[in-house]
């Protein structure tokens, strides 16, 4: 799970040159994209009559999904029909062609706060090949039912045209679920969302919340200041329509042997114990009777410390990776191919315009579920894929860091000097540094001469270099009468604010 950030006013052109990214494509893959045809239009069912739509980010263009989440009111104890089409970019996109060539090279679209470095040209990504209100569009489509409990019942996969009916966010989700004006296509989606966290939860899932952040113009006579924006429930419960495609998918491929599943180890003790520490120190009770991902369910969204504690849970998350079914894995045990972070058996096919590995593994699942071979462009590219994803999550990652980095050092460039009310979040030792916590503006950083993890202190910003960029706190003295208990807890703050991270 990655953070999002918008620092539009700010460039991050250094940190992508950086990282080796480079935007544009070459001239045949641009005019490719420009010209792009369906290459399976004649296997396709036409299902424009469903009235699906899209959730996403407001601005985003690179739309991938289109749902239709309804009640299946005529089935005993209820439950829940889900239709996802998914945009088929396999048909737009020819192996071995100069649009394929470069995506297998870029392996993912890289986000930064002012905008993204696309998989693929946005020709394609953003236009003819975007699920956008209003196109009739291919896709592949998943047909799912749900059982009240939460249980898969069935589940069909097929090539088909598709028309969005509009174009919806996540805050118009909640605001139209507050005036009861919900768009007939989600209307189930709060029920089926609630009920599949809950199927989750009760088998070890992991879901991290990161809350969202802005840069935004500061009070008169500082530059700039970091705004947080709690995940809606609506986040929550679209994702949890993709995690349910997910699972279909990666429980196909496994019962076929072949494919590319996405995994993930179980959370170390370390990772555990780190955000136990966390929450006491941070004085937020933990029933222990609740799971990791139970507890971190339950925070408050708009509570400062979420974001730290969010952050923390982000090491159980260590270790994913992709695998690429052979007869050797295959015969692993289901805990050796399982992601512990969804409790299951898992694998990326949700967002192809935006990741590599989900236009292949969606391909196995097309002609496992149709009984025929997998196609030999597919196979070919198996093994090669889990170090392709490999090497670009650790890109995606770096971006992610950097652009934090820089945005802080932004910041709080003016701000050398300010002193703030901290809780010492983790002890240091010869591997790591201390670390902070700020609540208002919530900052998660290293600090150097911090005390024992529990302690409360004053930090100094003591360097913020956009040009390195590299931000630095040290502790000066212990803090008195910091307030940090509940579950909406402030640590007072009275010298100024600072950013995020």
């Amino acid at each position: 799970m990655q953070r999002r950030m918008w620092a539009p006013k700010i460039d991050f052109a250094q940190l992508r040159r950086d990282l080796g990214l480079v935007p544009d494509f070459s001239d045949a893959a641009e005019a490719q994209a420009r010209s792009v045809t369906d290459r399976y239009r004649d296997q396709r069912v036409d299902r424009n009559d469903l009235e699906l739509v899209t959730i996403d980010p407001p601005g985003s263009m690179d739309l991938d999904q289109a749902l239709r989440v309804v009640p299946l009111t005529d089935e005993p104890g209820g439950g829940f029909l889900v239709h996802y089409a998914i945009a088929d970019v396999a048909a737009l996109v020819e192996p071995d062609s100069p649009i394929d060539e470069a995506s297998r090279t870029r392996g993912q679209t890289v986000y930064f706060p002012d905008g993204n470095v696309p998989l693929h040209p946005r020709a394609l990504s953003e236009e003819l090949g975007s699920l956008l209100p209003d196109q009739v569009r291919p896709a592949v489509l998943w047909t799912v039912e749900v059982d009240g409990g939460g249980d898969c019942r069935s589940v069909q996969v097929c090539r088909a045209t598709v028309r969005s009916r509009a174009r919806l966010d996540y805050a118009g989700v909640m605001a139209d679920l507050r005036a009861d004006r919900l768009h007939p296509a989600v209307s189930a989606l709060p029920d089926f969302g609630r009920t599949r966290l809950e199927w989750s939860l009760d088998r070890g899932a992991v879901q991290l919340d990161l809350p969202d952040q802005e840069i935004v113009p500061h009070a008169p006579g500082r530059a700039w200041t970091l705004r947080l924006a709690p995940r809606t429930p609506a986040d929550q419960w679209n994702a949890q329509v993709s995690l349910l495609i997910g699972m279909c998918a990666g429980r196909i491929q496994r019962e076929a042997g072949v494919g590319l599943l996405r995994t993930l180890p179980p959370a170390s003790a370390e990772a555990i114990g780190d955000l136990r520490d966390a929450a006491h120190h941070l004085r937020i009770p933990w029933p222990p009777e609740m799971t990791p991902g139970e507890f971190l369910a339950s925070l408050t969204p708009e509570a400062p410390t979420t974001l730290a504690l969010m952050s923390v849970g982000s090491r159980l998350m260590r270790g994913a990776g992709h695998l690429a079914l052979d007869a050797e894995s295959a015969a692993r045990s289901d805990a050796q191919v399982e992601h512990a972070g969804v409790g299951g058996v898992y694998a990326h096919v949700t967002a192809p315009l935006r990741r590599l590995a989900d236009r292949y593994a969606t391909e196995v699942c097309l002609a496992v579920t149709e009984g025929r071979e997998v196609p030999d462009w597919v196979r070919a590219q198996l093994p090669a894929l889990p170090a392709v994803m490999r090497g670009s999550d650790s890109v995606a990652s770096a971006a992610e860091r950097r652009s934090i980095d820089l945005t802080e050092a932004v910041v709080l460039s003016d701000q050398v000097g300010r002193r703030f009310e901290a809780v010492v979040m983790r002890d240091g030792n010869g591997k790591r540094s201390p670390e902070i916590f700020i609540a208002e503006p919530a900052i998660v950083a290293p600090c150097a001469d911090a005390p024992e993890a529990g302690n409360r202190c004053t930090v100094e910003v003591v360097e913020a270099d956009p040009a390195i960029p590299h931000v630095a706190f040290r502790a000066v003295a212990n803090a008195a009468g910091a307030n940090v208990t509940g579950t909406n807890p402030t640590v007072a703050n009275p010298t100024g604010s600072a950013g995020t991270s």
